[in-house]
This record gives C-alpha cells, structure tokens and sequence, in this order.
C-alpha cells in the first residue's frame, strides 16, 4: 500500500491526524531530510513526501493508492479529466481555504456578472488554469485568455490581467492588497483521495478506517484568520508606451538581485517588502516594477507584459525549448545562484551516461520526472530514447525515484542533496546562473530602449562590485 504526504500547510494538522491514528510514522515533519516514511503500525505501507499540487495527480495514475491533499489541487485535475480514477474518500476537515476570482480595486467590474458582459478581451491568472478555463466558460465569456502561473498571482491585475484565481482563508486578506473579490470560485479542505482501481483490488480498509476514525470534530477552519494580515494597500497606476515594465524576483533571489542593486546606485524601496507588496518604487525614471515568480517571466516578457526580468537562465531555456521563436533574449548574465541542470538515476541503475541509460531502458517505457518539461522532452528526444513519460513536479523531485520514475531531470549547486536520496548524476546538461532577460521587440519604442540598456549598462557595471 502507498500514500502520498504533503509537505507545506498541511503538513501539520496530517501528522497530527496520523498521530491520533497510531501510524508511528518514522519523519514526518517539516525539515525531513529524506522524502520516504514508514509506518510501524502498517509495516506494508510506503509512504511519500509530495508537493501538494502533485499527489492527485499521482494518484490518479495509481503511482499511489491512496493520498492527503487540498481539494482545491483535486478540483483543478478532475475540472478538465472527468474520467480521472481519482476518488474522494472523506473530506478531513483541517487546512481550510477558499478559491477566489479577484480584480484590481477601481477597475469598474464589481462581480463576476459584471465580468460576464464584458465585450473585451479577458485575461484570468492562476495556478489553477483548469478552474480559471472552467469559471470563464461558465460565464459565458467570448474572448477570453488563461495564463497559467506558478504563484504571486496578487501582483497581476491590473496590468496584465483582468482577473485573477488564487487561494486565501477569507476575501478579507486579498482586499488588504488592493484587490476586490468578484467571487468564491469554491471552499476547500484536506480531502483523503485514493485510486480508483487500488480501492478495488487492494484491502486499504485498515488504513482508511485509522484516519476516518481519528479525525477531529473540533478542528474546522470555516471561522479561521489570517494572523498577522494587514498593511497598506498597493496603488495601481497607468503606464505610458514608453514605461519600462521590469519584473524582479520574489523568493530567495530577492537578497542577491538587492546587492546588485544598490551597488548600481539604483534605488529601490520595498524590495524585499517585509509587507508582502508586490509593486517596488524606484528612483529610476520611466519604469514600473512588480515582483512575480522567476519561472513565470520568461513566458511573461514574451507576451508583452514586460519589457525586463531577473530570472535564471534555466527558466529562459525552458520557454526557449518550448517557444524557440520567442523574442525574448538574454540581456546580460548576473553571475550569481549558479546550479548545474543534471539527469539523475538511482544508485542501483548500472548506467553512467545517457547512451547506456538508452540500452538499459530500451523497449520500456522511460518515466521522466522534472519540474523542466520541455528541457526533459529536449533531452530525451535528443538521444532518442524511444518511448518516454514526463512527469511535471512541482518539486521534491528527488522523491521520485525509483519508484515513480526512472530518470530525473533536476537542478543541483553541490549534488548533496541527491546523493543524500541515493541517487548519482550521470549528465550534466548545462549550467545556469541568474540573467537579465528582455523582450526584443520592446526595443521599437525608442525611449523605452533607451531605458532598457541604461538599465542593463548600469548592472554590468555593477557586477564588477559585487
């Protein structure tokens, strides 16, 4: 028997509830080093540390019989594969949240039946790009655009999109942005799934019977709050053509792009925001910032949604796989959070490099992992090894193997973390480091381009103080 953990919010309340449960399970906390757990009271099961947004995925598969997770990932598989062997056995009460579909404060659209009657283009941001497809075709929208994210997206609307599907405790958190709620899309808990075909022919009973008889009345998140929410709401403004919209990084880039920064005399406020905002001021002249997830941006600048990003050169690579005519360059090579793109194998897998990788796998089905899709698809298409899967992770890709996959593609600084795993590298693929990209045909506008190179000029120059 095999069950999918999440890692993140709900980590918490699932261990608890696994507690009550007497599972004994070996590691199942936060700053677990290796992804595989234990169970001493079911010494059959097998159980794995996941990415939320992964486990329906996995076990609508049947990689896993059974799974914890948001219904909100489960709703956003089984809104566009209806036919998914995923089954919700028992919603579990705890990590309470709701989806809501927001727009900029002052737009003019007060609801999602104002939205409706909207004779324009509409652009809906979100993670969950199935329930934004499905919330639009429901209102009947008749032109209508989806960009799937991989999260901030608080930091679109207005700019770069109309509305926005994204997960909170209550509307009272996103109004405190500056943003105004149109609707619930739907309110989701933890729901236990497992697959179909495993209920069937599998006993799961003792398992699931622990859990559901466990669970805790008490704990219901329907009243919960966000504690500690709060701060000044963040103005949208209105930009002329010739406006540079750059997009820098939020996360753990965010200290590094700051250090080049204020060694290019560049002035930034609000960048880290310790208030969560997302719209630094600048004393530069003609230019407008947002912070957006590194792996959003390629994608972004070649819409036109911004002229300038700080991102890594992985990301650019994979946009580039996928888009080779896109207009966006490499401007400049930041030289800093350097990792090595590797393909990685278990320990046990007797192939040093991918020519041998191709004769060990041959006539079977190469499962690949990676959160770099069409990097991965490059590669394997590249040394032609026959018949492939791709699986996209949203990380912990390390805990694939062996089981769920037999070929990662993966970014590592020093390896440790996949020798800790018992995996090795067998390739490495390339190396990438943090760049400056921009969006070629921005260039047309001359004071604009003017702009973007000052502003590249002025980091080159800077890198030789960093």
């Amino acid at each position: 028997m095999r069950i999918a953990l999440p890692k993140g919010r709900l980590l918490a309340d699932t261990a608890s509830l696994l507690e009550r449960a007497n599972w004994q399970l070996n590691d199942y906390q936060p700053k677990a080093r290796l992804y595989r757990l234990t169970s001493a009271r079911f010494p059959d099961l097998s159980a794995k540390m996941l990415h939320e947004k992964d486990i329906p995925i996995q076990v609508a598969i049947g990689n896993y019989d059974l799974g914890i997770c948001g219904a909100d990932w489960v709703e956003e598989l089984i809104s566009r594969h209806t036919l998914s062997s995923l089954v919700k056995v028992k919603n579990l009460g705890y990590g309470y949240g709701a989806l809501f579909a927001a727009s900029a404060a002052g737009d003019g659209v007060n609801s999602l039946l104002d939205l409706s009657k909207r004779s324009g283009k509409v652009r809906l941001a979100s993670e969950y790009p199935n329930l934004a497809e499905k919330l639009a075709i429901d209102l009947r929208l008749k032109n209508f655009a989806v960009y799937p994210l991989w999260g901030s997206a608080e930091a679109y609307p207005p700019e770069t999109a109309e509305v926005v599907i994204l997960p909170r405790k209550n509307a009272e958190e996103l109004e405190t942005k500056g943003l105004k709620v149109l609707g619930k899309v739907l309110d989701f808990k933890a729901v236990l799934v497992a697959n179909r075909n495993s209920l069937a022919s599998k006993d799961l009973s003792a398992a699931i019977s622990s859990i559901v008889e466990n669970l805790n009345p008490a704990v219901s998140g329907d009243q919960a709050t966000i504690s500690g929410a709060g701060g000044a709401l963040e103005a949208y403004h209105e930009y002329t053509q010739d406006v540079v919209r750059l997009a820098l990084p939020d996360g753990h880039q965010q200290p590094h792009v700051r250090k080049i920064l204020d060694a290019a005399n560049i002035s930034i406020t609000d960048y880290p925001s310790d208030r969560g905002l997302r719209r630094p001021v600048s004393d530069m002249g003609g230019f407008a910032i947002k912070t957006i997830r590194p792996q959003d941006m390629p994608l972004q600048v070649a819409n036109g949604n911004f002229d300038l990003a700080i991102t890594g050169w992985d990301w650019l690579t994979d946009h580039l796989h996928q888009f080779p005519g896109s207009p966006v360059k490499r401007l400049l090579d930041l030289k800093y959070g350097w990792v090595r793109i590797v393909a990685v194998v278990a320990n046990e897998v007797p192939v040093t490099n991918a020519v041998e990788l191709k004769e060990y796998f041959r006539g079977q089905n190469l499962r690949v992992a990676t959160e770099y899709i069409n990097i991965a698809d490059d590669y394997a298409r590249h040394n032609h090894f026959g018949r492939y899967r791709i699986a996209p992770t949203w990380g912990s890709t390390e805990a694939y193997i062996p089981e769920d996959a037999d070929l990662l593609i993966e970014n590592t600084e020093t390896g440790g973390t996949i020798a800790r795993h018992n995996l090795r590298i067998i390739d490495t693929l390339f190396e990438s480091t943090a760049c400056v990209i921009g969006n070629t045909q921005a260039a047309g506008n001359p004071v604009k381009r003017q702009r973007m190179e000052t502003f590249v000029k002025r980091l080159s120059a800077a890198l030789e103080k960093v």
